[in-house]
Order: C-alpha cells, then sequence, then structure tokens
C-alpha cells in the first residue's frame, strides 16, 4: 500500500508509506495530487523540480508537501509522475503533469498542517501521518 486516506471531519487526511523515505516522498506526491485534482484530465507534458533540505524527517515531508502546494496555487500546477532522490538530508524531485483547470478541482488545500503530522521510521521503512486544511 502507498497510501491511504483517513476519514477527517473537516479536512483531508492521509497515511502514507515508503520502503524509503525517497518512496514516502513519492507516495505523498501522489496522494496530495489524488485528493486535490482530477489526474485524469491532466496531461504530463509538463516538468517541475522540487528541492528541499531539513533537519529531520518530519521537516522534510512538511518542507516537501509545501512546496507542491506552492505549485497546485500559484502555478496551477499538478502532477502525475514523480521520482525523487534523497542524499542526507535534502530531497530532489521530478514532477511530471500539467496545469489544471476550476473543473478538475476536487477540493481547495489551504494549508499542511502540523496537526497529528509524524513521519516514522519503523524496520526499515517509513510511515507518515498527515492533514490538510481544506
Amino acid at each position: 500500500m502507498k497510501y491511504r486516506f483517513v476519514d477527517h471531519t473537516a479536512d483531508i487526511a492521509f497515511e502514507i508509506f515508503g520502503e524509503s523515505l525517497a518512496e514516502l516522498l513519492e507516495n505523498a506526491t501522489y496522494a496530495f495530487y489524488e485528493a486535490f485534482v482530477e489526474l485524469r484530465n491532466l496531461s504530463a507534458l509538463e516538468e517541475r523540480r522540487i528541492s528541499v533540505e531539513a533537519d529531520d524527517f518530519e521537516s522534510l515531508l512538511y518542507k516537501w508537501l509545501n512546496e507542491l502546494l506552492y505549485l497546485f496555487d500559484t502555478q496551477f500546477f499538478a502532477a502525475k509522475h514523480v521520482k525523487v532522490l534523497v542524499k542526507g538530508t535534502k530531497a530532489e524531485g521530478t514532477l511530471s503533469g500539467g496545469k489544471y483547470t476550476p473543473e478538475d478541482v476536487k477540493v481547495e488545500p489551504k494549508a499542511i498542517t502540523l496537526h497529528k503530522f509524524r513521519v516514522e521510521k519503523q524496520n526499515k521503512k517509513f510511515r507518515a501521518f498527515v492533514v490538510i486544511d481544506i
């Protein structure tokens, strides 16, 4: 399982899983865009690059998700494919996707919250919980 949505009364919440930190970030990207955009309507003709650095896993994921939100809000960009490389405390990713239209938006994300936000490493696997304010 890459990710699963969790029922939440007022926001979007999901758990993310990964065999590595890079895979966790990739799966977080897929969960983010699936939650907010009808991806079947998008082309994958454009590319965006993301680079974030942090002191710990939680901060890295939090910064990563905020970069996705920035692209969503300012460039109207959503990704269908992502590839992430993690080196030490830095993550770099290439996102392939395109611009969405207002009709493609399922619901508008407002902010990545720290409410119940966590990243855990267990038996060399990663698991995270994220709530996004809508």
